[in-house]
């Protein structure tokens, strides 16, 4: 694809030789404004994606092919803008508009019903994009076939709605199935195989198998290196997740240096206010936090929710994370002062913008109960502990993974007050839920065993919670890499044990 300038040099010649409203014209300014948000320059994008679907509803009537195509492209904007707000009824409306005109088995039909099921995904709706990307995906075989590219791209958001779900087992065989499909049809070196072969490394990673998930995300690092050189967004991305699964393994040695060239690589190649440079010096953020480095930690923490905020205002999701994310590390510091004033402004700008049951907002009202939780509040975190397990088992169900999470933190909190009674029951809950729906060797599944083990041990039940950090130890030496905190948290809590 051509840059910015070339796309605008064709629309300024159609402006000049045809005028504004030939269909040429419009048709080039559509394409100018895909080329700006493929690039990241979502100030010019979205202003000219508006223009672009006024001028066609205006010349061409709400009903023509190119009207429903802006309608649908706009909508792509406002969701790439992060503004799911006006996202989301824009592409129910264009896949209403597209049955309507078009009819329920045409291609563009089929690409608005898949669009529509990914911005669900987007918003955290997995309930309403599951019926849809279910839909799509038997549409695309029935009409097009099995190895259609449609199908596939098809199959593939399935998938991703199945993950935003929580629901890994039926996610990882479709990814499985969709790399497969891929290499067998486009090749090993088609840039849609490397993303297949990407996604399926994050299911991995995301269902706690490292030892899949690490040798796919580093030979996709290096075939990206190889087929589009090291300085292509594609490489980056994956650079990027590579860094990302040796932080999740605890190797910080070699996830540093590469959070580190990616932010130097997105800085010269994209500039300091690109939306990609803003991710990488956030995870380049994060990595420092896990390492314990809060000096190098806290001022790209400071200097990301400054930027999103210049940058795309205070109000919009990424700046609602970066808020989140500077509590967290001013929690960690235990900086009570400036953490819990910010996590109570996260959880209220969430419940504001997002409303009271969307996955930010849980994530926050999670985040704000581990803060009054760690600074000594157990009045004021044990109800909202409480509550966030009730919304997740309401929203997400029983086996949701966030679910899991939340019946941990709240059995944590019952233990920090002495309420055994309580606490003892979910931790074994969490326990056999985690071996249930994750398998013995999960991360979860192994922090959730600790967990249980220093509740026996709290309530007196000494040869049991020996028994527990025993195997745990044992299943942490042989799953995880050495040096990972977890095993020396396993470790210190035995010894402990043994002298107790």
């Amino acid at each position: 694809m051509h840059g910015p300038a070339a796309y605008q040099r064709a629309l300024a010649t159609w402006e000049r030789l045809l005028g504004d409203d030939h269909p040429a014209t419009l048709a080039s300014r559509g394409n100018l404004a895909g080329v700006y948000r493929a690039a990241g320059d979502l100030g010019r994008a979205v202003p000219l994606a508006e223009r672009a679907l006024e001028d066609c509803e205006r010349l061409l009537g709400n009903d023509h092919p190119n009207t429903l195509a802006s309608r649908n492209n706009l909508a792509g904007a406002y969701r790439a803008a992060g503004d799911l707000g006006r996202a989301v009824p824009l592409y129910q409306r264009a896949l209403e508009d597209c049955e309507r005109v078009l009819g329920n088995d045409h291609p563009d039909t089929l690409a608005a019903r898949s669009n529509l099921a990914g911005a669900y995904v987007a918003a955290s709706d997995p309930g309403r994009a599951m019926p849809l990307a279910e839909r799509a995906l038997e549409d695309c075989e029935r009409l097009l076939g099995s190895d259609h590219p449609h199908t596939l791209a098809a199959r593939n958001d399935l998938a991703d709605a199945y993950r935003a779900l929580g629901d890994l087992a039926r996610t990882v065989p479709l990814y499985e199935r969709g790399l497969h499909d891929r290499e067998q049809l486009l090749g090993e070196d088609n840039p849609q195989t490397l993303r297949a072969r990407n996604k399926l490394a994050g299911a991995y990673q995301a269902a706690g198998d490292l030892g899949q998930a690490m040798p796919l995300f580093e030979r996709i690092r290096a075939d990206c290196e190889r087929l589009l050189g090291n300085d292509h967004p594609d490489t980056l991305t994956a650079r990027n997740n590579l860094a990302s699964a040796y932080q999740a393994a605890g190797d910080l040695g070699q996830a540093m240096p590469l959070f580190e060239r990616i932010r130097a690589d997105c800085e010269r190649l994209l500039g300091n206010d690109h939306p990609d440079t803003l991710t990488a010096r956030g995870y380049l953020a994060s990595a420092y936090q896990s390492a314990g480095d809060l000096g190098q930690a806290m001022p790209l923490f400071e200097r990301n929710l400054h930027d999103r905020e210049r940058l795309l205002g205070n109000d919009h999701r990424d700046t609602l994370t970066a808020r989140n994310n500077l509590a967290g590390a001013y929690h960690e510091a235990g900086d009570w002062g400036r953490a819990i004033p910010m996590h109570e402004h996260a959880l209220k700008d969430c419940e504001r913008l997002l409303g009271n049951d969307h996955s930010h907002t849980l994530a926050a009202r999670n985040n704000l109960a581990r803060a009054y939780q760690a600074a000594g509040d157990l009045g004021r975190a044990i109800p909202m502990y409480e509550r966030a397990l009730k919304d997740c088992e309401r929203l997400l169900g029983n086996d949701h993974l966030n679910t899991l999470i939340a019946r941990s933190k709240l059995a944590g909190a019952y233990h920090a007050v002495g309420d055994t009674g309580r606490a003892m029951p979910l931790y074994e809950r969490a326990l056999d839920d985690c071996e249930r729906l994750l398998g013995n060797d999960h991360p979860n599944t192994l922090t959730s065993r600790n967990n249980l083990a220093c509740m026996h041990e709290a309530a007196g039940d000494r040869a049991r919670a020996m028994q527990l950090y025993e195997r745990t130890l044992e299943d942490c030496e042989r799953l995880l890499p050495p040096g990972h905190p977890t095993i020396a948290l396993v470790r210190a809590n035995l010894e402990q044990a043994r002298i107790t």
